[in-house]
Order: structure tokens, then sequence, then C-alpha cells
């Protein structure tokens, strides 16, 4: 297991020097470890010990294939260090291409979450707070939730209300000027928070009741317990934090066409602000809500009235 530990960690740097975040494979191949050494595993990496382990490990089927396909690469790169490890059978695990429509919230049900939020943890108000205040900025602009927790309080202008985002999905930074009343919410959850940490050990902007930055975890976890706070039933199964990226996208078509406004010729500042580089991976944004397409519909049938 010694030598398994030294592989699996000289592949994560590896996997680095070439660029690669690989932030969550590591995590995987860091897991499987750990089951190896439970269970005293001495053996090379064969093709059961790799399937026992994915499928202690639950979730979806596609979370079990994508792990697989980590385990998969890395028995290839172990192979070279120790030929008893067996070549993992790509066909063994498949992923679904099928995409599940995300949750779009309506205003009522947005609300109801977040008012939601703010009695998760009575004893403990920053955790609510600090949900809360997340949500409302996902859904006020679209940012990917991973940018949202890893903004630190450097890159959060409560002056000029700009964020500065660094090293995104693309590796590239941008900055992501904020409505007036999402300044005013961030305001005011920064004085909160230095309320309850007067003396920061931290430097992220949003902060879990240790004082260290707020996980993913903690937040799809939050977000579950507020969905059923708020009654929204069936929906905590499906909605997701990136679901809120899938909202801004939608609601900002849904404004331009109430507005009128050359929705073609504005799709770019949408593809910019989101931080993608062309519309094409934009547009995997745009669920087509029977508010947006009656509203396309029906300016699409007023020009042809008028032509």
């Amino acid at each position: 297991m010694g030598t398994m530990a030294r592989r699996i960690d000289s592949y994560i740097r590896l996997r680095h020097s070439l660029g690669y975040a690989f932030k969550k494979q590591a995590g995987t191949l860091r897991a499987f470890l750990r089951y190896a050494q439970v269970r005293q595993h001495e053996g090379p990496l064969t093709q059961k010990m790799a399937l026992d382990f994915i499928y202690s490990y639950g979730g979806t089927a596609n979370g079990r294939a994508i792990r697989y396909a980590v385990l998969r690469r890395f028995a290839e790169y172990l192979a070279i260090y120790d030929s008893r490890t067996q070549s993992l059978d790509p066909r063994a695990l498949h992923r679904s291409r099928a995409i599940p429509p995300p949750r779009i919230l309506t205003d009522e049900e947005l609300g109801s979450l977040m008012s939601a939020s703010n009695r998760l943890s009575p004893k403990h108000p920053l955790r609510g707070r600090t949900l809360r205040t997340i949500i409302g900025l996902l859904a006020s602009t679209g940012l990917r939730s991973g940018e949202a927790l890893r903004l630190n309080r450097a890159d959060v202008d409560l002056i000029e209300g700009v964020l500065h985002v660094r090293q995104t999905k693309f590796r590239k930074d941008r900055l992501v000027p904020v409505h007036a009343t999402t300044l005013a919410a961030l305001r005011r959850y920064a004085g909160y928070r230095d309320r309850e940490f007067p003396e920061p050990q931290h430097s992220a902007f949003f902060l879990s009741l240790r004082g260290t930055r707020m996980s993913n975890f903690a937040l799809c976890s939050g977000l579950r317990q507020a969905c059923a706070l708020a009654g929204l039933g069936e929906t905590a199964k499906k909605l997701r934090p990136h679901s809120f990226r899938h909202r801004f996208a939608v609601a900002r078509l849904v404004a331009w066409h109430r507005q009128d406004a050359d929705v073609q010729a504005l799709l770019p500042f949408l593809a910019t602000y989101l931080g993608h580089a062309r519309y094409t991976d934009t547009a995997y944004y745009i669920t087509g809500t029977a508010e947006l397409l009656a509203l396309a519909a029906k300016r699409a049938f007023s020009s042809g009235v008028s032509s």
C-alpha cells in the first residue's frame, strides 16, 4: 500500500504538471487508496478490485462510470511500474449521454428557498445566511458554484459592486459586475460574517461555521435541506447549484424578450458574462421554459404578421 500511495501521488503530480486541475479525480484515487487500505489489499490492481470499489461508492450510474474511467487511466499508468496490474475493461461501465433537464425555479420558489435558508440552523445563523447569500448570488449572476465558493474577500469589491472571478473553468479571470440589490446583500453578509469572525483566519469570502472556506459538499447538503424546509418536495432531487446558472440564462432571455430587445445581437454579451468564449457553450444553459417559448413565439408571430 505504501507503493500504491506513492504511485497515486506521483500520478496526481503528473496530471497537475500537464495543466489539469484534477481535483475530483485525485479525490477518487485517494478514496480508492483508503478502500484498499481498509481491506488490507496487498496484491496488484485488478478488474474485480476496481469494480468492488466503484460499487461501494454508491451514486448514479454516470458517477460510477466517471470514477471507473479515472481508475482505468490510472491503471494504465500503474502498469508501467507493476506488470501485474490488470488492464481495466473500458466496456465494463457505460456512461449515459442523456442530460436530465435542469430544474428552473419560479420567482416564488426561489423566494421560498432563500427564506427557508434562514431557518436552516437556528442555533448557528451564519450557516443559513451564508447559504442564502450564495443562492442569491448564483441566481443573480449565473456564476458557477465553484467560482462563488472560491471567491476571496479581496475578490469582492463591496464599493463598486464588481467580482473578480479567478481561474475559471477555462483557466481565465473575468470581472463580473453585480446588480445593486446583489451588492447590498453581499454587504449585509460581509458585515454579519465579520461580526462572527472579527479576526478572520481565512481569506475566503463565504465561511463555514469553523471559519474556513465554505465547501461544495456543505453547499449541496444545505441546498437539499432548504428545499425540504421550503416544501419544494421533488425539487430537492433535481435542484443542483448549477441549476441557478441555467435559471440566470433563461431569466436574462425572458427579460430581453419582454423588452423587445434584439436578442440575437445581445447573446455574445450573455456568453461573455457567463465566462464563455463562444455562444455555443452558452446555448447549453438555455432551457425552453414555457414562459420563454411563449414570449419567443409571440415575437415571431408578431414579426410574421408585420412583414
